[in-house]
């Protein structure tokens, strides 16, 4: 297997595409079992037209990382998280949960068939990306009669390079990202295109990102852009309540029970603008940055900046702790760790 030269430079890397060699497949009829997929080249799917994910959005994905440790070990943090909600996302939009052990074998073949791509410790992580798609053509509002399940994976650098990096946030007062009812709880493709413009109206003006409100009263903090929000004050964290119209990311999850183990009280609440703006740290959580500072916020003509630099002090302890433990350089309490045996995963994808 071809892979980086040894003059690759693994510090270029940026949160982007960087092609590997190998991606996992399986197909599945809507009504069957699943069975395993094979390893192949990377490459082009053939579709057709009236697919199911083209025409209608059947589809959802998962954002994972591997990593090298301290250890030199290859680790996933807490897959099973990830593959217990690509279930959850799948029932909601009619499709086949692909079951949890083929989709953790999936990932961990898709590492080992790239291991090369897998930068140095300190130095990135192999971003993967699960997807689910309806392939099958139809035609009519109706789940398509056939799936793809898809694993690939790409490179990445560290999302700061240089350390922590805050960042200046935007309240939108037209827009929302998802409705009581809908499908904003699960991690659907179609969740995701209508946040694109009002991200980017939001960068013209010099902001990062925009900060979504509740739809029915407008006034509470659901997300920032496609990342969980936290505030803190007086030492207490607060987040918004999972209630069907937020992603129950597994970052925030593990935030919250890392902040508990740490003794600090944490609230799942609703949490106002206006209350968020009074809060002493801000930030913002996801697999790709795992904890990204908040230097500001902004709501109409008023602005709340966090701090100097808008690193709080808890903000980096419990960026320090969580990263710590990704990469083995303190001890996993938890068992959060899924070390990838990447000659036994080899093996798999060979047979």
């Amino acid at each position: 297997m071809s892979g980086p030269d040894n003059n690759f430079d693994w510090d270029s890397l940026t949160f982007s595409l960087t092609k590997t060699e190998k991606m996992y497949v399986a197909e599945c009829n809507q009504g069957d079992a699943w069975s395993p997929g094979n390893i192949l080249p990377y490459g082009n799917l053939s579709i057709d037209p009236a697919a199911g994910v083209l025409n209608y959005g059947q589809g959802i994905f998962e954002g994972m990382k591997a990593q090298r440790t301290a250890n030199n070990r290859v680790i996933l943090f807490r897959p099973e998280e990830n593959a217990r909600r690509f279930q959850r996302g799948a029932a909601r939009l009619g499709m086949p949960p692909v079951p949890e052990s083929m989709f953790i074998d999936a990932v961990e073949q898709v590492v080992a068939a790239n291991s090369s791509w897998i930068p140095p410790s300190g130095r990135g992580a192999l971003y993967i990306r699960p997807v689910l798609w309806g392939t099958g053509p139809i035609m009519g509002v109706a789940p398509a009669p056939s799936y793809t399940f898809c694993v690939f994976a790409t490179p990445v650098g560290p999302y700061f390079k240089g350390g922590l990096s805050a960042i200046d946030l935007l309240i939108s007062e037209e827009n929302h990202r998802a409705a009581p009812g809908g499908s904003g709880g699960v991690k659907a493709i179609g969740n995701y295109a209508p946040g694109m413009m009002p991200s980017k109206n939001a960068k013209k003006q010099g902001f990062a990102e925009v900060i979504y409100l509740d739809a029915v009263e407008h006034k509470y903090i659901e997300e920032v852009g496609a990342a969980n929000y936290f505030c803190i004050k007086d030492n207490v964290l607060y987040t918004p309540e999972l209630t069907g119209t937020i992603l129950p990311g597994i970052t925030r999850e593990s935030i919250i029970m890392l902040a508990r183990h740490r003794g600090y009280e944490v609230n799942e609440t609703q949490v106002s603008a206006e209350f968020a703006m009074t809060a002493d740290e801000s930030f913002c959580c996801g697999t790709a940055a795992v904890i990204s500072p908040i230097a500001s916020i902004t709501q109409g003509e008023n602005k709340k900046v966090f701090g100097v630099g808008g690193v709080g002090v808890i903000t980096r302890e419990l960026y320090d702790a969580l990263t710590n433990l990704q990469t083995e350089i303190n001890e996993d309490p938890f068992g959060w760790l899924h070390e990838v045996n990447l000659n036994l995963a080899l093996n798999i994808s060979n047979e």
